[in-house]
């Protein structure tokens, strides 16, 4: 009987201290550093995992709430393609650079080779960044290039926690949204007036009715109800229109890059020193 209840106790006494280590975790397991992040999706009846780079400074303030940039790459590109060019930023710890990746290396805006729901992916991601106490949850922005700026369009489109997208390299089409319930966000559209692929005065091409990039930075200020008193800047290489008194504060710029083609970041090297101006310029 002595044999069994001293069984008995260092049962318990083992269980209880595992109990412990789940529930004593140290704070650091809810703090986003550096990492790949698998997140499984049924796509055409498979489930599919789809990896997304979390790009993090290597020293981590765990009192900070950092904010959160999520690139898209291009069709048939990959999200390592944004690890380089964005580390000045992610290495500082001005912001996490989150980059999913596409499924068959594109975004499903339609004519793309992926049927995936992109939307909810992205939600999904979204969704599991929020769970960690090092984000913040009122400064979650997005850049999408060619392809994966329609989809950033897209999100803007039935947006319910962006702060601001900034679509390169791309504008609107006559098949994107704005949802009368989405919630206004920031805009900074970049499009370079030598773009081949995408032209800056729109048409049909890659099987999409694009939108002159000037009618579609307006349809943006118009569903925000800014003021139609555009503001334009010119310099040697650019012409910047600005929208402002816009609902809930937000900003609508339209950015034309000259002599730029398809490839703006290549041909404009302060691209994404000015995307990230402009998100941190946001209240």
């Amino acid at each position: 009987m002595k044999v069994k209840l001293l069984y008995v106790i260092l049962l318990f006494s083992v269980l209880s201290c595992k109990q412990s280590d789940i529930t004593s975790q140290s704070p650091e397991s809810k703090i986003l550093t550096s990492k790949t992040i698998l997140f499984e999706q049924q796509i055409d009846g498979n489930l599919i995992s789809r990896p997304v780079i979390i790009e993090t400074s290597a020293e981590i303030d765990n009192l900070k709430s950092y904010p959160i940039v999520i690139a898209l790459h291009g069709r048939g590109g990959s999200n390592t393609n944004w690890v380089q060019p964005l580390s000045e930023f992610t290495n500082s710890g001005a912001f996490i650079g989150v980059y999913p990746q596409g499924h068959l290396n594109s975004w499903n805006l339609g004519q793309e080779p992926s049927n995936a729901n992109d939307a909810v992916f992205i939600s999904n991601i979204i969704d599991t960044l929020l769970s960690y106490s090092n984000v913040d949850e009122n400064k979650i922005f997005a850049v999408g290039n060619s392809n994966g700026s329609g989809m950033v369009n897209v999100l803007g489109g039935i947006n319910k926690r962006l702060k601001a997208i900034a679509p390169i390299a791309s504008q609107l089409t006559e098949r994107t949204e704005i949802k009368s319930n989405a919630i206004s966000l920031s805009i900074f559209q970049v499009n370079g007036d030598q773009d081949l692929l995408i032209p800056i005065d729109g048409g049909m091409k890659l099987g999409h009715p694009f939108l002159s990039a000037s009618d579609s930075a307006k349809k943006w200020a118009i569903n925000f109800n800014c003021n139609q008193n555009i503001v334009v800047e010119e310099t040697d290489q650019t012409i910047l229109h600005t929208y402002s008194d816009c609902d809930d504060n937000v900003v609508v710029k339209y950015l034309i890059v000259k002599g730029a083609g398809h490839n703006i970041a290549r041909d404009y090297l302060s691209l994404w020193n000015e995307v990230w101006d402009f998100f941190k310029s946001l209240d």
